[in-house]
């Protein structure tokens, strides 16, 4: 008999969640968002946000960043998503800080943001096809564009991961060398196009385990963890509604259709938080690709079910701009496309499905990664 041991549990320190709940709560206005969809961004917030120090969480202290674990930026980050936060924080620090600290690249003062890697198939929307050349002093030249970078406009330092000699390589290139279109998503949130036309920077090798795959589960982390606050505050936003508004002398909230988008819109709030909570335990502890897998697939669905639910429930109140539901709904539309669909992770997950075999398929569904290694 084969006895496993218990792996230590993973933590996110109380102090973390309550702080940032309470800045985003104070700052994440109706009008600050408004206001930052037409500006572009939130400097003021954004400022505060990296004043706390929860920009650079889960980057290692000798690599400028803030310590913690990787669950204590997700939960950072879902609570983004819950205050519908306008700022770069999955970018700075759990893609982009996590890409220079492990190449040993530099970090810069200023804001970093990622290339999304393409997907071949187009598993999601942006990344971009760039070719690298390095120098023998370690300087590269990128050439090649690059779609629907997140906030490109405002970063210091752009990064990416390419392949350069056979070597999968991280190069990390100042914004000022690039021409940037600006473009939003639907959400107004910067997604720009970025040319690397003879765009010199610094590059390094990246370790083993680090590539354009590493990349798009970490990304698709990020993305369940901002979708699970945005679909939770989304549910509490129409249980609100449907209680407060009365129609034929009764809260629309006790009508049996109104109760079913309600218990639909909970259950979809409730299912991609656990997603997002598992997902980052495991991929604390190590490498999670099912686990990553099956939280972006839970939540591109919940996201899709959750809103058609609470829109109905709200009507026409929730399609106006000066009720806040619609930050949320338009978030989402934008985060369940972007480091992969429902297509692509319904894909991932087939795969990992059959090359387990009919006799491990079982042990897949119950042990998740664990039971690939």
């Amino acid at each position: 008999m084969t006895v496993r041991a218990t792996p230590e549990p993973v933590v996110v320190d109380e102090l973390i969640t309550d702080t940032a709940d309470r800045l985003f709560g104070e700052l994440c206005t109706h009008e600050a968002v408004q206001a930052a969809e037409e500006a572009g961004g939130a400097p003021e917030i954004w400022e505060a946000f990296r004043e706390t120090g929860f920009d650079l969480i889960a980057v290692p202290e000798e690599a400028g960043g803030s310590g913690g674990s990787l669950a204590e930026a997700i939960e950072v980050l879902r609570l983004v998503g819950y205050h519908s936060a306008p700022i770069p924080a999955a970018e700075n620090g759990v893609l982009g800080g996590w890409l220079l600290a492990v190449a040993g690249l530099e970090r810069p003062d200023g804001l970093v943001t990622v290339v999304p890697p393409r997907a071949a198939e187009g598993g999601w929307s942006g990344g971009g096809a760039c070719s690298m050349e390095i120098a023998s002093d370690g300087t590269t030249t990128l050439t090649g564009e690059a779609h629907r970078v997140p906030w490109a406009r405002s970063a210091e330092v752009i990064v990416c991961v390419c392949e350069c000699d056979g070597q999968t390589t991280v190069a990390s290139v100042p914004a000022a060398e690039c021409e940037i279109a600006h473009l939003p998503n639907m959400a107004g949130e910067p997604r720009d196009t970025v040319r690397f036309d003879g765009a010199t920077g610094v590059a390094a090798p990246a370790p083993d385990g680090v590539d354009a795959g590493a990349l798009a589960q970490r990304g698709a982390l990020s993305r369940v963890a901002l979708m699970a606050g945005a679909i939770e505050k989304m549910c509490q936003l129409t249980v609100s509604y449907t209680n407060e508004r009365v129609q034929f002398g009764r809260p629309v909230a006790r009508f049996q259709a109104v109760q079913q988008h309600l218990v639909w819109a909970a259950q979809d709030a409730a299912l991609a938080r656990m997603a997002a909570e598992i997902a980052a335990r495991e991929a604390t502890r190590g490498d999670a690709p099912f686990e990553i897998a099956a939280a972006k697939l839970i939540a591109n669905q919940a996201a899709a079910r959750a809103t058609k639910a609470c829109h109905q429930a709200h009507g026409a109140m929730g399609m106006t701009q000066e009720y806040p539901l619609h930050h949320f709904s338009r978030r989402l539309w934008s985060w369940r496309k972007e480091y992969g669909s429902d297509a692509h992770w319904t894909g991932v997950l087939g795969d990992m499905a059959t090359g387990a075999g009919a006799d491990g398929l079982y042990p897949l569904i119950t042990s998740g990664t664990a039971a690939l290694q």
